[in-house]
């Protein structure tokens, strides 16, 4: 959430930063009710400095036995006053609140202008591209062909968007949440394993609400959610508290399933594994100080990065320009994957610098070492990685002509030592 302070003291560069991102709105109805707020407060606390001393003057005069009817009664008002003006201020407050809860974040200087994907900027690629001397196929034909991808049972079972891992795709799928966990935690990330179900609060702070509530799986009454990725309920372990200083920073990293309604006409993506409406990932989060965020933002990347190159899988890194950002990032770095199929890279990681707009939503702050006020901390998050869209880079990159699967070195301890995914028997209807 923008700091309100922000828009009060500068409003036209505030709203310039937004139009970056493609915002058309403006702030009036929360500058009228921010003045109506501090209006209201200036006279609440009058009268509460006029209740203050009528009650040492009540006091005083009942020490000496002196007449303090009229003090009494006056008090008494003063006091019904107070009650309303500051239901007033509560209601002024949360429709306040409200107003700047659909307020995207304050894009970073250094991130690029521009409204969509064509403006992103390339910062680096890595690795070396296959030359293949045979027909590419893709990963939906791999999968399907080797009896590790069952798209058309997961369509029966749940509808499109849904698939079914068997035999090898499944152990392949966990051998991946292993490796990048176990990966994760030699540079320090607690493993943690959340709910995969949160509530109304969680979605407030990380931003999935009120915005994207479309997006969402509501559960009953929309009191609790299938969580979109682990970054909501990771962030919000620490929603509410003040944390010491000597504690930051404060590294997670998670494997959770995701859930979300977002697939669905996608061109090419309508089939295979690019869009699900579940999927598996793991996902790295940062509690950290403010002025320690944009480096810890690098090292963030260089953690993902750092999966694809143990995988050897060629990708590229872009900085994303403002407007193609997601609601709650000041900054974002989006890793994708060469993907010889689509003979193009495609997204398979994002790793964002949200500063304290999620804090601020939230109340996640520190105390400083040698005390004084708590601040709000910054967040941060990162894909480490996607597994589905592992599976389809690992699947396209490592075929080989006979239509088998070589697979990475560093997943075959994880797979009792298997070196190549080969051809099953065909499945049968009743198997």
């Amino acid at each position: 959430m923008i700091d309100i302070k922000l828009i009060r003291e500068d409003k036209d560069k505030v709203l310039a930063s937004l139009r970056r991102r493609g915002f058309r709105g403006d702030f009036g109805n929360i500058i009228e009710l921010d003045e109506a707020r501090l209006t209201l407060l200036k006279e609440v606390e009058e009268l509460k400095r006029e209740k203050n001393i009528a009650s040492d003057k009540i006091g005083l005069a009942k020490k000496k036995g002196e007449e303090c009817e009229q003090d009494m009664v006056r008090m008494k008002e003063v006091s019904g006053k107070i009650k309303n003006l500051d239901n007033l201020v509560k209601e002024t407050q949360d429709i306040l609140e409200k107003e700047l809860l659909n307020l995207p974040n304050l894009p970073h200087p250094d991130v690029p202008d521009g409204l969509s994907e064509e403006n992103n900027v390339e910062v680096k690629k890595w690795g070396i591209i296959r030359d293949f001397a045979y027909p590419v196929k893709s990963h939906q034909e791999i999968g399907e062909s080797l009896g590790i991808l069952d798209f058309a049972r997961g369509t029966k079972v749940s509808g499109s968007g849904f698939v079914i891992y068997r035999d090898l795709g499944a152990k392949l799928a966990r051998a991946l949440i292993n490796f990048m966990l176990n990966t994760h935690a030699e540079k320090g990330y607690r493993e943690v394993s959340p709910p995969f179900m949160v509530n109304r609060e969680s979605c407030l702070t990380t931003g999935n609400l009120p915005k994207f509530e479309d997006d969402l799986y509501a559960v009953g009454d929309k009191t609790a959610y299938l969580i979109p990725t682990a970054e909501v309920p990771v962030t919000n372990m620490h929603r509410g508290e003040i944390l010491p200083e000597k504690s930051l920073p404060i590294k997670y990293a998670a494997y959770t399933p995701c859930f979300r309604r977002e697939a669905g006409s996608w061109g090419q993506d309508t089939k295979g594994l690019i869009r699900q409406h579940q999927f598996d990932k793991v996902e790295l989060v940062k509690f950290v100080k403010p002025e320690e965020s944009y480096k810890e933002l690098e090292s963030l990347l260089a953690d993902a990065e750092d999966i694809l190159q143990r995988l050897n899988l060629p990708y590229r890194v872009v900085k994303l320009c403002a407007g193609d950002m997601g609601f709650s990032a000041a900054a974002t770095y989006d890793i994708e994957v060469w993907l010889p199929s689509q003979n193009r890279y495609r997204e398979i990681s994002s790793c964002s610098n949200f500063e304290n707009f999620q804090a601020r939503r939230g109340d996640i702050k520190y105390r400083p070492e040698g005390g004084g006020k708590a601040i709000f901390l910054n967040t941060l998050n990162g894909s480490a990685l996607a597994v589905g869209r592992t599976i389809v880079a690992i699947l396209e990159n490592y075929q080989e002509e006979d239509g088998s699967v070589t697979l990475p070195e560093p997943l075959r301890p994880y797979l009792n030592g298997v070196e190549r995914i080969t051809k099953y028997s065909p499945l049968t209807k009743g198997e």
